[in-house]
């Protein structure tokens, strides 16, 4: 996702070692009429209806890979261990088989349409190989996971614009970490050099604007934001006004986080949209869909109407760490064939991930191991995938 922006500046940013603590922020800031907020220094924030981000103790020498299959341990624990217990002592593969681990990528919310096509192609391929060992079908199972998730993956410079600020439209229901995965995407973006303006046009739900601000204030973001029950359009021409002749990189929208079954909210969201296309043309150059990785099946139907009203172009998955039902990864590429551009391991500030569709599969199926941090030991696991037991 961020590749354009490090060709953009000429050379690859450094990784942050540690989590930057940042002191503590300073009173919100409101107004009657449209006010841009001026960065300061925080460390904390108003969590969000995802609740707040705390200081990281991640060093380091911690690897990603590692960190990665940290978060997903539950998911581990409910899919691959699972399958580890089901394939210790079995000598063939039968209907049984298939019958006991269709279950299992089931309760892992891979959801019964992705699941039925998988274990019918995992079928042909053993058929067709002749195969008879239960380990060599979940060398397969994995195989086609990963293909899932490369074919729904795209890259980040196709949408990007010639000239001008990166618009990013973010939008999804309430509760899903909306707010928060916006403070850390313009995080990232500002560790990689960026200039970040942030829009507060979720100007509905109690306390977005004021949480936004806050997340400006942490991330060293300027804000632009009107008073509570604003037009989210009249918000967003003034924004574009404002960064017009200020050169901003990137500009990121939060956009109303109601109930996505509303018909008036979706035409809403439509407004929006023809509102930055019209001020920026070819705006939003990305609109992106939080989706809560623990509300399952929800999560699906989330995607489904929100592209249907305005036509998702990436997803981020947050609360990974905080499920069992990995699987939704899968199940989102399959049906949606759009690419899942972050996903959220954990509440600190470098939890949000641009996601690797080989590495997520790799780090799902590794085997337990000594975390060494050894940096070398997780790229080649990463590249190569874990060694076998």
């Amino acid at each position: 996702m961020l590749s354009w922006f490090k060709k953009k500046m000429g050379e690859t940013p450094p990784e942050p070692e540690a989590e930057t603590t940042l002191p503590p922020p300073a009173g919100e800031e409101t107004g009657e009429q449209a006010a841009v907020v001026e960065p300061e220094a925080a460390s904390s924030v108003a969590g969000d209806e995802a609740g707040g981000v705390q200081p990281s103790a991640a060093t380091g020498a911690t690897s990603f890979f590692n960190r990665l299959r940290q978060g997903l341990s539950r998911t581990r624990e409910s899919f691959v261990n699972q399958m580890d217990e089901l394939f210790l002592g079995k000598k063939v593969i039968d209907a049984e088989l298939f019958d006991e681990l269709e279950e299992i990528l089931i309760t892992a919310d891979l959801g019964a349409a992705t699941t039925t096509e998988l274990l019918e192609r995992a079928r042909e391929q053993v058929k067709r190989q002749d195969l008879n060992d239960p380990r060599a079908l979940e060398e397969i199972l994995q195989q086609l996971l990963q293909e899932y998730l490369v074919q729904a993956d795209r890259p980040a410079e196709l949408v990007m614009p010639a000239s001008g600020p990166f618009v990013i439209m973010v939008l999804g229901v309430n509760g899903v970490g909306k707010t928060t995965t916006i403070g850390k995407l313009a995080y990232k973006f500002k560790k990689s050099g960026q200039k970040v303006l942030l829009v507060a046009a979720d100007t509905f739900r109690a306390a977005a604007i004021e949480q936004l601000q806050a997340w400006g204030r942490r991330v060293d973001a300027e804000v632009v934001a009107q008073q509570h029950g604003a037009d989210p359009s009249s918000v967003i021409y003034d924004a574009f006004d404002y960064a017009r002749p200020r050169d901003f990189d990137v500009i990121i929208v939060d956009t109303a986080g109601r109930l996505h079954t509303k018909v008036n909210l979706m035409e809403e969201l439509r407004k929006v949209k023809r509102v930055m296309s019209q001020k920026i043309p070819g705006a939003p150059h990305e609109v992106m869909l939080v989706i809560d990785a623990t509300t399952g099946q929800n999560g699906i139907s989330q995607a489904r109407l929100f592209q249907e009203a305005v036509d998702v172009s990436g997803i981020a998955l947050t609360k990974l760490d905080g499920t069992a039902r990995g699987g939704i990864v899968a199940n989102i590429c399959r049906e949606f064939k759009i690419p899942i551009r972050f996903i959220g391991l954990g509440e600190q500030m470098e939890d949000l991930r641009d996601f690797e569709p080989r590495e997520f599969v790799n780090a799902l199926f590794s085997r337990d191991r000594p975390d060494t941090g050894d940096a070398d030991t997780a790229a080649d696991q990463a590249e190569n995938g874990p060694d076998r037991p």
